[in-house]
C-alpha cells in the first residue's frame, strides 16, 4: 500500500503484442515481480495488436519493473512478423513516465533518462527520448519518431539526425526501437462510428485534431499537396487543442473508430472531444454510437463529464459521485463495446489503500456495531461527520425535487 507522502510515478508502456495472451501474461508478470509496484491495468487490443499496461509505484521500483518488461517484450516479440492497425516502431513501442504525487516533472524526466540509458546500454536497443525528457524539441514529439514506423526504421536509423539518444545506431530487426520519456497524464480514447470506412473516419479525425489536415488540390485525401511560400505543406488546424487523432477500422468490432490521444484534458476534456466528434460526424452523415477508454482515466474527468451532460439536460448536478459516473458512462457510451467498471478504470479507485476502505465499505448495521465496539474508531468525529452529511443529503433531496417542479425549470441551476 502507498501513503500520501510517497513519491509516485505512473508508467504506461505500450507493447506490440495484443493477441498472444501468454506473451502478455509473461510481460505483466515481470512488472508484478518487483516489490513496491502495483499493476493497475492490462488492456490488450487484437486488431491494433498492441497492449497498454499501466502500473504505479515509487520511482526506483517503477524503473526496475519497466526495464524487466522491456527486456521480456524484446525476447518474446519478433517485429519482423508484426502487423497491426496502430503505428509502431518496436516491441516496446513507447514507455512514458507520468508524475502522480510528490514528484516534479523535471524529476520524472530524470528517472526516464536513467531508464533509457539502461535499456540502451544493457539491452542494446536503440532508444529515443521524448516529451519532457528530450532536450531537442525538434524531436520531442512521439509522432516524429513513429513516422515511417518499423518498416521505415531500417533506413531512418542510419541518418545522422536520427542517431538514438542511447543504444546502438543499428537496426534491430527483431526488437525494433523504443521511445522513452516523461509526460503529463494522457487519456487514450476511441470514439465509435456507425461506418466501416477508414477514409471517412480519417476525415473526421482531421476535422478535430489540433494538427488538422494538409491542404490538397481537388480530393482532400489524395490530391496534390498545396505548399506555403517557404516550401512547407499548407495545413488547416482542427477544432480541438491538445488532441491527436487518426481513423481506423477495427475488425473485432466491425466498425471504424476515431483513435484519440487527449494530451491535456484541462484544455480538451473527454466530453468535449466526444461532442465535437459527434458534430463533425453528423455533418458527414455519420453517427457516433459510443466510445472506448484505453487504460485508465482520472476521477475528475469522469465527474466533469457527468456534470456536463446533466447541465445539457438542465438537470441538477447535486447527485452522488456514483451517479455522476453512471451518467458519464451512459452519455459517452463507454459500455457499448463491453462493461465499464469504474473500480478498474478510474485511477484514484485503483490507488485507494485497502485500510482506508474498511469503514467506507460497511453497511449501516456494521458501522453501528463497529461504533459500539471497544475499538476507538469510528469515534465522535466520524459519527458527527456522518450525521452532518445526512442533513446535507436531506437538503439536497429537497433542492433536487424542487428544481424539477413544473414552472420552476428556469431556476434549476440556482437549486
Amino acid at each position: 500500500n502507498f501513503v500520501m507522502t510517497d513519491q509516485l510515478i505512473e508508467c504506461v508502456p505500450n507493447f506490440s503484442e495484443g493477441m498472444n495472451m501468454e506473451t502478455i501474461r509473461q510481460i505483466s508478470s515481470e512488472i508484478e515481480s518487483v516489490e513496491g509496484v502495483r499493476l493497475l491495468n492490462v488492456d490488450p487490443g487484437k486488431d491494433t495488436n498492441r497492449t497498454v499496461v499501466t502500473f504505479v509505484g515509487s520511482p526506483a521500483p517503477v524503473i526496475e519493473a519497466a526495464f524487466r518488461a522491456i527486456r521480456r517484450a524484446g525476447e518474446l516479440t519478433d517485429m519482423s512478423r508484426h502487423k497491426g492497425e496502430h503505428p509502431r516502431m518496436g516491441a516496446t513501442d513507447v514507455c512514458p513516465l507520468i508524475p502522480i504525487s510528490n514528484i516534479t516533472m523535471k524529476e520524472t524526466a530524470e528517472w526516464s533518462v536513467k531508464l533509457a540509458k539502461r535499456v540502451g546500454e544493457e539491452l542494446g536497443i536503440p532508444v529515443y527520448l521524448y516529451e519532457d525528457a528530450q532536450i531537442d524539441k525538434m524531436r520531442s514529439n512521439l509522432s516524429v519518431f513513429r513516422n515511417g514506423e518499423y518498416e521505415g526504421f531500417i533506413k531512418k536509423i542510419k541518418l545522422p539526425e536520427w542517431k538514438p539518444d542511447f543504444g546502438p545506431s543499428e537496426f534491430d530487426a527483431k526488437r525494433g526501437g523504443t521511445v522513452i520519456g516523461a509526460r503529463d497524464f494522457l487519456v487514450a480514447y476511441n470514439i465509435n462510428l456507425n461506418t466501416t470506412s477508414t477514409r471517412r473516419a480519417n476525415a473526421i479525425a482531421f476535422d478535430v485534431r489540433e494538427a488538422g489536415r494538409v491542404v490538397r488540390e481537388g480530393d482532400p485525401l489524395t490530391g496534390k499537396i498545396v505548399l506555403n511560400p517557404d516550401g512547407t505543406p499548407k495545413t488547416v488546424p482542427g477544432t480541438l487543442k491538445a488532441v491527436k487523432a487518426i481513423g481506423w477500422y477495427i475488425v473485432q468490432y466491425g466498425i471504424a473508430q476515431i483513435s484519440m490521444n487527449l494530451t491535456n484534458i484541462n484544455i480538451t476534456p473527454v466530453h468535449i472531444a466526444f461532442d465535437e466528434v459527434s458534430k463533425k460526424a453528423n455533418k458527414r452523415g455519420i453517427r457516433v454510437t459510443g466510445s472506448e477508454l484505453v487504460g485508465l482515466i482520472p476521477l475528475k474527468a469522469m465527474l466533469d463529464a457527468g456534470k456536463y451532460f446533466l447541465r445539457k439536460q438542465q438537470r441538477s448536478t447535486g447527485v452522488s459521485e456514483a451517479e455522476l459516473i453512471k451518467i458519464a458512462v451512459k452519455s459517452l457510451g463507454l459500455d457499448e463495446l463491453g462493461p465499464f467498471k469504474p473500480e478498474e478504470r478510474i485511477i484514484e479507485y485503483q490507488l485507494r489503500r485497502i485500510g482506508e476502505e474498511k469503514l467506507v465499505s460497511m453497511n449501516l448495521r456494521a458501522f453501528a456495531d463497529e461504533t459500539a465496539s471497544e475499538s476507538p474508531a469510528p469515534g465522535g468525529g466520524s459519527i458527527s461527520a456522518y450525521v452532518g452529511s445526512l442533513g446535507v443529503s436531506l437538503a439536497t433531496m429537497v433542492a433536487n425535487l424542487s428544481s424539477h417542479k413544473k414552472g420552476w425549470d428556469n431556476r434549476w441551476e440556482e437549486f
